[in-house]
């Protein structure tokens, strides 16, 4: 099968007008200082679902434990530096959703090891119990031999709340053709798949509730995709997150 390729919108440059860094909501902003990052990788729900060609979502993939971990994980993520902010794409338009990242910056549309777009501070490491359970998260969707390899180094997190929403696009900045893994806290999200190469119907949507996971890779590598909805007030108790959904989604950049 030939790989799909990259995408070439990193050619249009970055925004000079940079991101619009953001806190979080009063009462949510604390956060332990140090996180147990060997925890142990979650056993895998026996709802696995194949939703397009090396597309699968596994059902309540996380324990209630693994996603207080990750939680607490986000809102020490979030603080500066090279904390939580609004992305700019070049055009000059601030995105809706609020990003942070591990292992790597993300910014539209390119990678560094810097917050170019804030305040210029080295970006956060990807901590050895994402990597762990990215890499189960693989073997769970596609079997251990896939998972022998996977080398994720790099996590973009996402806060989306009631009114943000990301639009169709292809994970295209990455040289690498590793699978990208997507786990799913708070509020339900509905993800939807275009293609590979289009981004009009017929779509395939899909409802990420807290706990899920998501899975896409080989043939759906490259596929167009986005959340166009939050479902506000659908998160479970008790979790230690702001109002909105957050993702946390792992990728091996090959950079």
């Amino acid at each position: 099968m030939t790989p799909n390729p990259p995408s070439s919108r990193g050619k249009l440059g970055r925004s000079r007008l940079g991101g619009v860094p953001t806190s979080l909501a009063p009462g949510h902003a604390s956060a332990p200082r140090q996180l147990a990052l060997d925890i142990a990788p979650p056993a895998a729900a026996p709802f696995r679902e194949e939703l397009l060609p090396g597309a699968v979502k596994i059902a309540g993939w996380l324990s209630p434990d693994a996603q207080r971990w990750l939680a607490a994980g986000f809102q020490e993520w979030a603080l500066p530096p090279a904390g939580l902010r609004h992305p700019r794409v070049p055009s000059g338009h601030l995105m809706s959703v609020q990003s942070v990242c591990l292992g790597w910056h993300w910014e539209p549309y390119a990678y560094s090891k810097t917050a170019d777009d804030t305040d210029g501070a080295p970006v956060k490491p990807l901590p050895a119990g994402l990597v762990a359970m990215a890499r189960a998260a693989v073997a769970d969707s596609f079997g251990p031999e896939s998972a022998a390899s996977y080398a994720p180094d790099a996590a973009i997190v996402n806060l989306y709340t009631a009114e943000a929403h990301l639009g169709l696009h292809l994970d295209g900045e990455e040289p690498s053709e590793a699978p990208v893994v997507t786990l799913s806290l708070g509020d339900t999200g509905v993800f939807r798949f275009a293609g590979v190469g289009r981004r009009n119907g017929p779509f395939t949507d899909v409802e990420l509730r807290s706990g899920d996971l998501l899975v896409f890779g080989g043939p759906s590598r490259r596929i167009y995709h986005g959340v166009p909805k939050v479902l506000e007030g659908t998160a479970p108790e008790g979790i230690g997150l702001p109002p909105g959904r957050v993702s946390i989604t792992l990728r091996e950049t090959g950079l």
